[in-house]
């Protein structure tokens, strides 16, 4: 037995913020939104889709944001996206340097910790 690959990653969102998702993870990010199946949909929340990059929010009625663990996303253009970022009042946030990356953090419209790492 063995873990091949991971599917998804799932963040939480406050209830009824989907738009800011939305705004955030599509508009932003450049993830497209894919429909989440109809036994999950009432429940809530976005999915967010591009290939192997898999991020789905969840709302929490209690919600806390992830401040500390968080998913990390290879981007071809750290630059321009920490432009967009910046422009639309995320500010990325550089950390401690990391062998053969650049990289920033940025929080998502809930607070939730978000990791952009460009090779170098």
């Amino acid at each position: 037995m063995s873990i091949s690959r991971i599917d998804h990653v799932q963040l939480a969102m406050p209830v009824g913020k989907e738009k800011a998702a939305r705004d955030f993870y599509e508009g932003l990010l450049g993830i497209p939104e894919v429909a989440k199946p109809t036994q999950l949909a009432a429940r809530g929340g976005c999915w967010f889709e591009s290939g192997s990059v898999k991020v789905h929010l969840g709302v929490e009625s209690d919600f806390s944001p992830a401040k500390k663990a968080h998913p990390a996303f290879i981007v071809d253009d750290l630059a321009a996206l920490v432009r967009v970022l910046d422009d639309a009042g995320f500010s990325a946030k550089e950390d401690q340097p990391l062998e053969g990356y650049e990289r920033r953090y940025v929080n998502d419209p809930f607070g939730n910790r978000i990791e952009l790492m460009q090779p170098k």
